[in-house]
């Protein structure tokens, strides 16, 4: 009898923690649902992840306004094998508003701009250095001050700019977007058009992150 009284209890607790999850869940996805249903979003559309302190570690991920999101458990065993996590996250945040003409920001490569590309979506984001698809001579050289190169994609549907911002330390940007680049000249920094445009377009992230800062998920002690 002492066994089948721990059975129930552990049964219950299991019952309890799945019953408080389901809450969760259904209040997420209506939270989304609404996201998604109030607001009709302008052709730039910016894509991150973020991470909420929480006793029951659950992680959220944005735009200045919320468009949509998952929460991400760890792996996913339906996500496609030709799709690598980023690529994933990315499509699956952009299925609604994919194959409308718009333009996404995110930490880009050239496989996942050139599936975008064939769902109507242009891409400008920054892009890391140690990716395949990023050259060796990017990879290791650190121009002049305010230096920028340019190099393009066999197929040229792709421009991927090296700025050179700051001394030992330059910036990729992988865009779709953008046939030519221009530089400005007139100003000492001499910062190429995507550089200006990624700038004018990125800073929704910024103030969603401000914004979820003003509040908290911890346990009050």
């Amino acid at each position: 009898m002492k066994f089948l009284r721990f059975e129930i209890r552990a049964i219950r607790r299991e019952r309890l923690q799945y019953d408080k999850f389901a809450l969760v869940s259904d209040i997420w996805n209506r939270f989304i649902y609404n996201c998604k249903i109030c607001y009709v979003p302008g052709e730039n559309i910016t894509v991150d992840e973020q991470l909420f302190p929480t006793k029951v570690r659950r992680s959220y991920t944005k735009s200045k306004y919320v468009l949509n999101a998952f929460s991400y458990l760890g792996k996913d065993e339906t996500r496609p094998q030709d799709q690598t996590l980023s690529e994933n996250v990315v499509l699956r945040l952009l299925e609604p508003f994919t194959k409308k003409g718009k333009n996404d920001n995110f930490f880009a490569s050239v496989k996942l701009a050139e599936k975008l590309a064939k769902l109507n979506t242009t891409i400008v984001g920054t892009m890391n250095r140690s990716r395949r698809e990023v050259p060796e001579l990017v990879k290791s050289s650190r121009g002049d001050l305010y230096e920028t190169v340019l190099l393009k994609t066999d197929n040229d549907n792709c421009i991927l700019t090296v700025y050179q911002a700051k001394p030992n330390k330059n910036v990729l940007l992988l865009s779709t977007l953008h046939t030519s680049v221009t530089i400005n000249t007139d100003q000492k920094k001499k910062k190429p058009e995507t550089v200006l445009y990624y700038n004018d377009t990125k800073y929704g992230v910024d103030v969603a992150d401000q914004m979820a800062r003003k509040y908290t998920v911890k346990a009050s002690s």
